[in-house]
């Protein structure tokens, strides 16, 4: 208020009470006379007539001025109030007022954010009961009189459970009669170990590598954004990445070089970070961008595009470069889910489908998405119940010698019928397995159950078979994998020169490595090798030369188009004669018809397999097959199905 403003509401306070109280003397002064003359008889005196009146202007006056000192003081105290609430809220300490009982009865908020409680549930209680330790020195019967400050060093309880230290500089209100009275306290947490909180917070919530916030920092932020895009109306962009083949940088190069592409994605896409958006790496290659105020669908395809762009180009770590492109999963709030571990599932979900849709590309989350997720989530359970309660089972695909036309090998082949009859593929349930970290006791199941059928077989004293077992790469990279190989061939009886482990080319070619001397330690022992699905990989002739693989079995896709497609007929063709150079067996799958057939016989492979000699069997219709001559080529008509 102006001073002008403010004189004038100070005087009208004084002037306007004595003014009331004048005219009242007035009116009685006037009613007097009016009596006076209505009553000619009636004595009146005029002096003390006048005195009451100024009696009561001198009243109204002194009235006023009272009334004006009081709101006056009101006024002063309050804005000492505001200004002592503002310091305290700017005070970088803890503040605390104890009555005379020792119970709090004021804290200020950064007391309530360091020991992390809330007003109600401190307010009243004794401040003993937050107190763990105190340093002797420090009694009550050391603060005598107001103006003495005490000093000591208290261990406090949070509200978490966890332990704080702290600095109490206590001061002393007297009570009457000379009795203690309130306790006004600052709290400050020592130089030594607020640096030490600071440091751990640094570790919490950000990453060591990149210096991008962690996952707990983002889980927080995308918290925040949800919240002002509630607000706003708005939309929220979940970006979820990782580096495809990652993993082979590491591998190959060291994790001194992986760590290096890594800070390099974090610099190349802060460029792309807005104000208010946060770019988190949350493990391993995994990083997640928060896209808090689009509006619109295209403004997060952008940023997909970008991503994938300036990823795509070359790393380089001292003279070499490495390329490494993203799979990317976008969830958008509200649409995709309303809390920060909705959003983070469903991007998690999208990235996988752009992995499975080729890699290096970005893909929107979808209900169907989530449909097949929580499909492949049951599927998972229930194979984990299936390995526990022995509810899979194996058939086995004959392959045949092309020149004698007998069974000479058969390819283990998995089977599961779920409890509401339903049969699952293989491929979706190794997929499934390698998801879900089941592929490990999977394949072990499978191993042991082929080797023990071909033991079963062995005794029966049917003519000897190769049993042909296809693992996945993961396990195959496993350190103890031989070990364990060889402890299941002697449980079972298995002879090891009669088992054939199969690999696809990607699970050899991607990791040579990892994989080149146990498959020579494979090899030393007599376990067969044989490339599977050949020619649909990445293979290397010079590294196929060299791996001590004794087989290929050329992909079924090929073997289909021989009669219908002069492309595949000449990649046949190729196979056949590269594997003859080199001087490995070739096994065509997937022969459907005697024109396929034919040619495989003209063009020198050495076994087939397929529908048109024999669908897959059980383990006793294999049984009844190899009771009989063996002879698949003889036959005018594939087995019936078992």
């Amino acid at each position: 208020m102006p001073d002008s403003r403010l004189q004038t509401t100070r005087w009208r306070e004084i002037f306007l009470p004595a003014l009331s109280w004048g005219l009242a003397g007035g009116a009685v002064i006037g009613a007097t006379a009016r009596a006076a003359q209505a009553f000619p008889g009636l004595a009146t005196s005029w002096g003390p007539q006048l005195f009451v009146t100024l009696l009561g202007a001198l009243a109204g006056l002194l009235y006023g001025s009272r009334r004006t000192a009081l709101r006056r003081l009101q006024e002063r105290l309050a804005e000492s109030e505001k200004r002592l609430l503002a310091i305290q809220r700017i005070t970088p300490a803890q503040l605390q007022a104890l009555d005379a009982d020792g119970r709090l009865i004021y804290v200020n908020q950064l007391w309530l954010d360091t020991l992390g409680y809330r007003r109600d549930q401190v307010i009243g209680r004794p401040f003993s009961e937050f107190v763990i330790a105190e340093e002797p020195a420090g009694t009550q019967g050391d603060l005598r009189a107001s103006g003495e400050v005490r000093t000591t060093r208290c261990r406090l309880r949070r509200g978490d459970g966890q332990e704080l230290e702290v600095e109490l500089h206590e001061d002393l209100e007297p009570g009457e009669g000379g009795a203690a009275g309130r306790r006004f306290a600052m709290l400050t947490v020592p130089a030594w170990q607020q640096a030490a909180a600071e440091r751990l917070d640094k570790l919490i919530y950000h990453d060591s590598l990149t210096g991008l916030p962690s996952r707990h920092l983002l889980n927080d932020r995308l918290r925040h954004a949800i919240i002002q895009a509630r607000r706003e109306n708005n939309q929220v962009g979940v970006f979820y990445f990782d580096l495809d083949h990652f993993k082979v940088i590491n591998d190959t190069q060291g994790h001194a070089a992986g760590d290096e592409v890594l800070r390099s994605v974090a610099q190349r896409l802060k460029k792309f970070i807005r104000e208010g958006d946060t770019f988190a790496r949350i493990g391993g290659d995994e990083f997640v961008i928060v896209q808090a105020d689009p509006n619109h669908d295209p403004n997060f395809a952008i940023l997909g595009r970008r991503i994938t762009e300036a990823l795509g180009e070359p790393f380089r770590v001292g003279t070499c470069e490495f390329y490494s492109t993203a799979s990317i999963g976008i969830a958008i709030y509200p649409r995709d889910g309303d809390t920060p571990q909705a959003l983070l599932q469903n991007a998690d979900t999208a990235m996988y489908a752009a992995k499975n849709r080729g890699r290096n590309n970005f893909q929107f989350f979808s209900s169907e998405m989530n449909e097949q997720a929580q499909f492949r989530a049951d599927l998972a359970t229930g194979l984990r119940v299936a390995l526990d309660n022995q509810e899979l089972t194996l058939h086995y695909q004959p392959q045949v010698d092309l020149a004698s036309g007998r069974v000479v090998a058969v390819e283990a082949l998995l089977r599961w019928q779920t409890a509401d009859g339903k049969m699952i593929a293989p491929s979706e349930i190794v997929s499934v397995a390698e998801e879900s970290g089941l592929i490990f006791p999977l394949d072990e199941w499978i191993l042991e159950a082929a080797c023990r059928q071909a033991s079963v077989w062995k005794q029966a004293g049917l003519p000897p078979l190769r049993m042909a077992v296809n693992l996945s790469g993961h396990h195959i990279r496993q350190a103890n994998f031989v070990d364990r190989l060889e402890r299941i061939c002697q449980a079972t009886g298995m002879n090891v020169a009669n088992l054939e482990i199969e690999l696809t080319e990607t699970s050899v070619m991607g990791h040579v490595q990892e994989i080149i001397m146990t498959l020579t330690d494979l090899k030393v022992r007599g376990v067969g090798l044989a490339i599977d699905d050949f020619g649909t990989g990445y293979s290397s002739l010079l590294y196929l030369k060299h791996f001590p693989v004794q087989r290929v079995k050329i992909a079924r896709e090929f073997i289909l188009g021989i009669d219908r497609n002069s492309d595949y007929t000449m990649i046949t063709d190729a196979i056949i004669c590269m594997a003859r150079s080199l001087e490995l067996a070739v096994t065509a799958i997937g022969v459907e018809n005697a024109t396929q057939l034919e040619f495989l016989r003209d063009h020198g492979c050495t076994e087939a397999a397929g529908f048109f000699l024999s669908p897959p069997l059980s383990a006793d219709a294999i049984t009844r097959l190899l009771s009989g001559n063996g002879n698949l080529l003889e036959q005018p008509a594939a087995p019936a199905k078992a």
